[in-house]
């Protein structure tokens, strides 16, 4: 008996594009772990490089803050996307990013604890949010950067207001440039990194873990095309240089001018403006990224309760 459901497939089939009758199969041949799945049609070419953090469903708001050399983002998760336009709960994340940017230090739990603008802690305004908008709320995570000298630059790709939205970047730039130059240019990097989704500044900072993962994937790819081991080895090693070079935000191509690098072009920047500039540090808060949200059948729930 089969170790998964219609719903499994379907999520399969969202996650990597895969056909209906591959999905089943790799289901099957993986008792049913979706995770497992992904890996083994990947490792087939029926599925996608990774899986799209877009699809995630999970509802709120991120919101980014600066003040001077510094910048801090948070993501605010609720049920609805309905309650993300509250206008309660938007003065919700906005006065709870300020109060992040303040502390300097990424601690969800400390900030909990922190001072709120109006009086208590930021916890008892966010219960007092729960009791009041009457949804479930959360703190999920958040992030500061900040440079000894240049500009921290923010940017909301789709903001619902000012310093909110779904997907927030800053970017940290170290130069001895004004905050005049670095600000347009800042911008454009960060409108790259809303769009190329990197998920390290540089390959040393990519995830070990997922490094693996890579690595297994090729390994099963490379076994596949019955090739010497020697060029089954050179294959898997080409794959991981490959991999790192795409989602390390430093050596991604340039959205703006796909023949130079990110780093490249900070380089070009720099030299153009008679300065010296680095990128240090970034974030890419998009909601609910790696969330996984149950989906309902609107339709049945109906039909239950009238049964019921």
């Amino acid at each position: 008996m089969a170790n998964f459901s219609a719903a499994d497939v379907k999520k399969l089939r969202e996650k990597t594009g895969a056909g209906m009758m591959d999905a089943k199969k790799a289901l099957t041949e993986a008792d049913g772990d979706i995770e497992a799945a992904v890996d083994a049609l990947r490792a087939k070419g029926l599925a996608t490089a990774q899986k799209k953090s877009s699809r995630t469903a999970a509802e709120g708001l991120v919101g980014v803050a600066v003040e001077g050399t510094k910048g801090t983002a948070v993501e605010v998760n609720s049920e609805t996307d309905f309650v993300a336009k509250n206008d309660k709960f938007q003065e919700f994340v906005r006065k709870v990013t300020k109060v992040a940017l303040a502390m300097g230090e990424d601690d969800v739990e400390a900030l909990k604890t922190a001072d709120y603008p109006d009086g208590g802690t930021v916890a008892d305004k966010l219960t007092d949010n729960v009791a009041t908008i009457g949804e479930n709320q959360q703190i999920r995570r958040m992030k500061t950067v900040s440079v000894s000298s240049g500009s921290v630059v923010s940017y909301m790709h789709n903001a619902a207001a000012e310093g909110l939205g779904k997907i927030g970047v800053l970017v940290a730039l170290e130069s001895d440039l004004g905050a005049d130059v670095l600000e347009p240019f800042g911008k454009q990097l960060a409108m790259h990194i809303a769009s190329m989704f990197p998920q390290a500044l540089d390959a040393d900072g990519l995830d070990p873990e997922v490094i693996e993962r890579e690595r297994a994937i090729a390994k099963e790819k490379a076994a596949e095309s019955g090739k010497p081991e020697n060029v089954q080895d050179k294959m898997v090693d080409g794959a991981i240089k490959k991999f790192a070079k795409e989602n390390a935000l430093l050596s991604q191509m340039f959205v703006l001018d796909n023949k130079i690098t990110v780093e490249e072009a900070v380089a070009k920047f720099a030299k153009e403006n008679g300065g010296t500039a680095k990128l240090t540090d970034y974030v890419r808060f998009q909601l609910g990224e790696g969330i996984e949200k149950e989906e309902s059948d609107f339709a049945a729930e109906v039909a239950a309760a009238v049964g019921g």
